[in-house]
């Protein structure tokens, strides 16, 4: 009987410092590991700065690679910087419900899509490239085509035109006082969003080829349905030349800004390789390598 109950106490002792030693693991950082790279070290890992909240800050790149220089005010550092939401925070849609689907992001960008469905894919994207201008008072390069190819310019619409949307065409006319604030500029994409679409948007930007992929530009398929998908972060292997790149979208319904994981690579995901062939598969949605282009 004393020998059966001296076992029970080492036992116990024995599962009271094992949990003890699994609880300080799981406390000890606030790191994520996505993965082990298969083509480089096997124990190497992607990992997520969960505590950070931007895109370069929070994810780090694989060894060996480094981020490819973006200039300073350029739109590549604009977007790799963007604010992202606090990790493990889900998508909304305009609704106020959420996204909880799961394989689709690992990030949420900090951004307000109103109680409209109005931000969708080439939404998102426009929104990006306008608040970047936006930001760096370039407010005479703001301006999208509708799907009926009206142009509509920012720098009218903060000198007080607005625009008459017509059946058969769309006319300027002086409707309010000149305003310049954030709000009369989200006025004025929120009338972007709701006649302009990837059909439009894919007409005005231009093919570029895939080996000259750079941050800000973006893979697009005009459509009804279609989608696109922003380049938000890129990285080269030091010794490879190998580049990697990361990916952002919206979606219908209408809803926040994501950043997308890689379903075809685990171990590199969130981030892809350029290398991946004729299409590109993404979570919601298949490009080929000929539909990436530029603002």
């Amino acid at each position: 009987m004393k020998k059966i109950k001296i076992f029970c106490a080492i036992l116990c002792l024995i599962i009271f410092m094992c949990c003890g030693c699994s609880s300080k693991v799981n406390q000890k950082s606030t790191n994520t590991q996505r993965g082990t790279i298969g083509n480089n070290d096997k124990n190497q890992t992607i990992v997520v700065n969960k505590d950070k909240n931007t895109i370069k800050e929070r994810y780090d790149v694989p060894k060996g690679y480094e981020r490819i220089s973006a200039e300073e005010n350029s739109f590549g550092e604009f977007l790799r910087n963007s604010k992202l939401e606090k990790y493990g925070e889900k998508v909304k849609y305009y609704d106020g419900k959420t996204k909880d689907k799961p394989n689709v992001y690992d990030s949420v960008f900090d951004v307000d899509i109103g109680d409209r469905d109005l931000h969708q894919c080439a939404d998102a994207v426009m929104l990006l490239r306008a608040e970047y201008l936006y930001q760096n008072k370039r407010y005479d390069e703001i301006s999208f085509e509708f799907v009926g190819g009206f142009k509509a310019e920012y720098s009218k619409w903060r000198r007080g035109y607005r625009i008459n949307i017509g059946q058969n065409s769309c006319t300027y006319y002086k409707g309010a006082e000149p305003d310049n604030t954030y709000a009369t500029f989200r006025d004025y994409m929120d009338l972007v969003f709701a006649y302009s679409s990837t059909l439009s948007l894919d007409k005005e930007l231009k093919s570029v080829d895939i080996d000259d992929m750079q941050i800000g530009d973006v893979f697009i398929k005009g459509g009804s349905p279609g989608h696109c998908a922003i380049v938000v972060d890129m990285a080269q292997n030091k010794e490879t030349g190998e580049k990697i790149f990361m990916l952002a979208q919206s979606y219908m319904p209408a809803q926040q800004t994501q950043l997308l994981i890689n379903p075809n690579d685990d171990n590199l995901s969130p981030w892809y390789s350029l290398d991946f062939g004729e299409t590109l598969n993404t979570p919601e949605w298949t490009f080929t390598k000929n539909q990436l282009k530029r603002f």
